[in-house]
């Protein structure tokens, strides 16, 4: 590995034999080292190393900024959340984590705390990833003896959640706020019905069937009306079969175009009414 780059005294910017780019961590790695020279490997403790050239370049940009150790402990937290998530995270979660964490590690310091206005919707719609930002809080506390404010779980709640659908962060609270709104929507149309259990399993496929369709929305990606006989013959049947979960649906989409200015597919609204309808069924009649 030659010295592309000296960081610090314990960390390096550095070029495999492949020409990959990496940052490697060691303590007095750096400490009177210049570009162009080799590396011992044996004195490598840590090596960070993006797939992709641009979040590398970021993860270089990072590294400059925050204290190495904040880098660890992210790195120690995302192995925790990993082992508990089943699908894949994009790998740019170290990078956007650690960030998020180091921020408010130092705005705790100087006696700053933001509040996260969508904190209630994102322990409702995400709570497996809002129990995983609480665990994160408390190993902050252990490891840094940094308190920071309950609102941080939703924070990282929703960090957790953007590496699982790749999408960007402001993406993720425009998804928050849709759901927000589809759920109003839906459970004005059913009010004589109750309202929704938020602990059920219905609920909770209804949420992530909720989070994709939101996904699709804002990345211009609905599905598409299909022209074949057989689909448009399906579409019929849902509507006609299911013509109270379809006008619910044509609610939501009334609501989507109203507020966000997009518009649904028939198959989005068909796929949508299946979803109401198995949901409808789990309202809770109103406490008398």
């Amino acid at each position: 590995m030659r010295i592309k780059k000296v960081i610090n005294n314990n960390v390096l910017c550095v070029i495999d034999e492949k020409g990959g780019e990496s940052i490697v961590t060691g303590r007095g790695l750096g400490f009177g080292r210049k570009v162009g020279q080799f590396v011992d490997a044996a004195l490598v403790e840590k090596t960070y190393r993006m797939e992709d050239k641009a979040g590398q370049r970021r993860l270089r940009e990072l590294v400059e900024q925050i204290p190495l150790d904040h880098l660890q402990l992210t790195e120690d937290l995302l192995a925790q959340i990993r082992a508990e998530v089943r699908q894949p995270l994009n790998e740019s979660l170290l990078i956007t984590l650690a960030d998020h964490i180091s921020f408010a590690i130092q705005r705790k310091e100087q006696g700053i705390e933001f509040k996260n206005p969508l904190a209630g919707s994102i322990l409702c719609y995400y709570p497996t990833e809002y129990r995983l930002g609480q665990q994160c809080l408390a190993e902050i506390r252990r490891a840094c003896g940094v308190e920071l404010a309950p609102d941080e779980a939703a924070f990282i709640a929703l960090h957790i959640v953007n590496a699982e659908l790749n999408t960007s962060m402001s993406e993720m609270y425009d998804i928050t706020r849709l759901i927000d709104g589809v759920v109003e929507v839906v459970e004005y149309f059913y009010r004589e019905k109750g309202r929704f259990d938020r602990d059920s399993l219905a609920f909770n496929r209804f949420v992530v069937h909720l989070r994709y369709f939101a996904q699709r929305l804002f990345q211009d990606n609905m599905m598409p009306d299909t022209q074949e006989e057989g689909d448009a013959a399906f579409r019929r049947m849902i509507a006609q079969s299911c013509a109270r979960h379809y006008k619910c649906a044509q609610c939501v989409a009334e609501y989507v175009k109203n507020t966000w200015h997009k518009q649904l597919s028939e198959e989005e609204l068909i796929y949508l009414t299946i979803h109401l309808k198995r949901v409808a069924g789990d309202l809770k009649p109103p406490s008398r």
